[in-house]
């Protein structure tokens, strides 16, 4: 398979690759698959929804699955819904992700809802980035939902990333942990003009040792917005912990609305929210060091987004 140019770039930002990896992967372009392989211990099949069916089997160790999504077509409206399942004991990487490049005025649009099961002592990270492009005034929309159980011994990271570009974005995750399961949801995203991103994470924890983690952190820049709703609703003897850290420039707006629900008298839930702007110590120290206010800005905010 030949892959253009355009699609070479919008794969490598949102899934570090700049071309056909090794190993399991599937490739969607504009609603349609254009390149799928499997590997010996990753299957990758078409699902009763006409989605994918990702299979991990068990045991396997330090293998990693592509299935990035691109949109070059403006006007589409692509929707799709995956399925993964990590077997017990494997040891593995899902690398998701959404590039959309529109060069007109109409609208492109992504609404992907991934299900996950992570079997007994099975660990898995996965990382989904999102990114939109091009020189038109059509927007560029993300709905991606994330539902991810995690069962007894296993261990999760679900890493979220909005690189730039994207005008309008309602990110879903929504996880069920068991017995000594452990989840670790980390977002990270920035807006800038007129664009609009809400993020909804429920976390609930019902298996007994069982623990659950969110850690955000934003910039909001010129007449954007942000919503930031997360939950943690502790069901049994559990460790959980929210942490919201945002910086607001210009004239965005911010609203963070962390939530606890504890329905066991063993539950341990915890919760940190701050907004604000840059230091003007933190200006002044890079600028006397030789850099520029607006590369100074930038300075700080990569670092902190990291």
């Amino acid at each position: 398979m030949n892959l253009e140019e355009l699609d070479k770039n919008l794969l490598n930002t949102i899934s570090d690759i700049k071309d056909i990896p090794k190993g399991a992967v599937n490739i969607r372009k504009d609603g349609q698959a254009i390149y799928r392989q499997s590997s010996p211990n990753i299957e990758i099949k078409t699902g009763e929804t006409g989605g994918l069916l990702v299979e991990i089997k068990p045991g396997t160790k330090n293998e990693t699955v592509h299935v990035p999504v691109i949109l070059t077509q403006t006007g589409l409206n692509d929707v799709v819904y995956n399925q993964f399942i990590v077997g017990e004991n494997a040891d593995a990487t899902i690398v998701a992700g959404c590039g959309i490049h529109n060069d007109s005025h109409g609208r492109s649009r992504h609404e992907g809802l991934h299900e996950i099961l992570v079997k007994e002592g099975a660990r898995l990270k996965y990382v989904e980035k999102h990114y939109g492009e091009g020189s038109g005034t059509g927007q560029k929309v993300l709905y991606p939902t994330t539902k991810i159980t995690v069962m007894k011994n296993a261990v999760a990271e679900i890493e979220t990333v909005q690189i730039k570009g994207v005008d309008d974005t309602v990110r879903i995750t929504e996880a069920y942990i068991h017995e000594k399961g452990s989840l670790k949801v980390v977002e990270r995203l920035m807006t800038h003009g007129e664009q609009n991103a809400v993020s909804e994470i429920k976390i609930n924890i019902e298996g007994q040792g069982g623990s659950g983690q969110i850690l955000s952190r934003s910039v909001a820049k010129d007449n954007s917005t942000q919503v930031f709703k997360a939950a943690l609703v502790g069901k049994n003897e559990c460790l959980g912990h929210v942490e919201c850290d945002a910086i607001i420039m210009d004239k965005a707006r911010i609203k963070a609305v962390p939530e606890l629900m504890a329905e066991d008298s063993n539950a341990v839930l915890t919760h940190e929210a701050a907004i604000g702007k840059i230091a003007g110590e933190q200006l002044i120290k890079l600028m006397s060091l030789g850099l520029t206010e607006g590369q100074a800005v930038d300075t700080i905010l990569e670092g902190f987004l990291k």
